[in-house]
């Protein structure tokens, strides 16, 4: 979240980003409640003085004065609990209202929609078939490689069963995914499939409630992970680390479950939008400036097109703009895969994002740094990165890999895991 004195200091400028970004939030209730509870604050204090003084006059008074004394400090008493009652209240409206506010933009990154965009670069050239290409699910079901009725019927509508070839093929993506990550020094995880609802809310998740995309274990504080950015980020909760040990890069496998409410149309076909699929995702934990958080932020990026440039698929790389960025990014790239069998004539579908999200989750998480120059802590900062979503980049492997006779010749790079060259009936 922001600093609230931030918040309080440069009310018109956070107006403006929550405009920006389609956000609404009452900074002028939130603005009135920080006074309220400075004030609340000073009272308690002041009340606690006194409180401590009069208790400490009780025992040289007199007999005389003593009862005066005690019913001072009876009153006293009420009014501390009063005000500590008020004084809890407000703070959690506080922290309500301060939760909503989201991060900074960084200035370059476009002002508008999800679709303005801007594209930053391209990469590859798209495939040209001489025969009608075939989308995904298509392919699979000539090749036998993925059953989706078996996951209808078995968990519902989003749920699939990866079958013969695709169960390979989702390893290698794993394995070489993993291979890249590891040669870029960061650590490999496998994480929990769980965590505690305040860990999802320090990232920028909401856990609970008719619009979240996350599911929930009922009659817990514990609710499934739609990104193992949520564990990763979530290890260093409450923690302070040296500021010589950043940047501290990190990468974790982990199936990723989401609702995906409100999702409709051609989105839904085949696996491009599922409620339970596996990624290897990047993390990292900076210093506080805001130029170590860039310098790792282009280090992700480019790390994510390398995996791409290694499979063969033609990509572009988009700046996304302030209406799509979500809470807890100042700024995101996504890259995007031609897919040949989206839409009439293939369409770019999302793949990886990367995203310096700024202290933002730092501070909600209580993540911070020490360093022997100076005195006190400060937050860290937080990105974050795809290697491989495994649904979305099997999508771009099949369809960009068809043959007219209805095989999918395999990556090179992804051959020593399958086993194979070509996926054949």
């Amino acid at each position: 979240m922001l600093d609230l004195q931030y918040i309080c200091d440069h009310q018109d400028e956070v107006e403006a980003n929550c405009q920006n970004r389609g956000v609404k939030v009452d900074l002028n209730r939130l603005v009135e409640l920080a006074d309220e509870r400075r004030s609340l604050i000073t009272d308690v204090g002041e009340l606690r003085r006194e409180q401590n003084e009069v208790s400490g006059s009780i025992r040289s008074a007199s007999a005389e004065e003593r009862p005066a004394i005690v019913e001072r400090g009876k009153q006293l008493k009420v009014q501390v609990a009063e005000q500590e009652s008020r004084l809890k209240v407000v703070e959690e409206e506080v922290a309500d209202l301060q939760g909503q506010v989201p991060n900074l933009t960084h200035p370059e990154a476009p002002i508008g929609s999800e679709d303005e965009f801007t594209i930053v670069r391209e990469w590859g050239k798209k495939p040209a078939f001489d025969f009608k290409p075939l989308d995904h699910v298509e392919i699979a079901a000539k090749l036998d490689i993925i059953d989706f009725e078996a996951g209808s019927r078995v968990a519902g509508h989003g749920f699939y069963y990866l079958k013969n070839e695709a169960v390979l093929l989702e390893l290698a993506l794993v394995q070489y995914a993993v291979q890249k990550v590891m040669s870029r020094g960061f650590t490999l995880f496998t994480t929990p499939d769980l965590a505690r609802d305040e860990v999802l809310q320090g990232i920028g998740f909401l856990p609970r409630g008719p619009e979240a995309q996350i599911y929930s274990v009922e009659n817990t504080d514990l609710s499934l992970v739609a990104t193992a950015e949520i564990t990763l980020g979530g290890m260093l909760k409450d923690q302070v680390v040296d500021v010589e040990t950043l940047p501290l890069k990190v990468a974790g496998i982990s199936h990723c479950f989401r609702t995906e409410a409100g999702a409709h149309g051609k989105a839904t076909r085949g696996i491009y939008r599922v409620h339970q699929f596996t990624k290897v995702e990047m993390f990292a934990f900076t210093g506080p400036n805001s130029e170590d958080s860039e310098s790792v932020h282009k280090e992700i990026v480019a790390l994510e097109e390398e995996i791409f440039q290694g499979l063969g698929i033609p990509y572009r790389v988009i700046d996304t703009p302030t209406g799509d960025l979500g809470g807890p990014a100042y700024r995101k790239f996504d890259l995007e895969a031609w897919m040949p069998g989206r839409g009439e004539n293939g369409e770019y579908g999302e793949v990886t994002s990367a995203s310096n999200c700024t202290d933002y989750q730092a501070r909600r998480l209580k993540i911070r740094c020490r360093s022997k120059e100076s005195k006190g802590t400060q937050f860290v900062q937080t990105l974050n990165g795809t290697a491989i979503s495994v649904a979305r980049a099997m999508i771009a492997v099949l369809e960009n890999n068809q043959q007219a006779d209805g095989s999918v010749v395999i990556p090179e790079v992804l051959r020593p895991w399958v086993g194979k060259d070509v996926i054949a009936r």
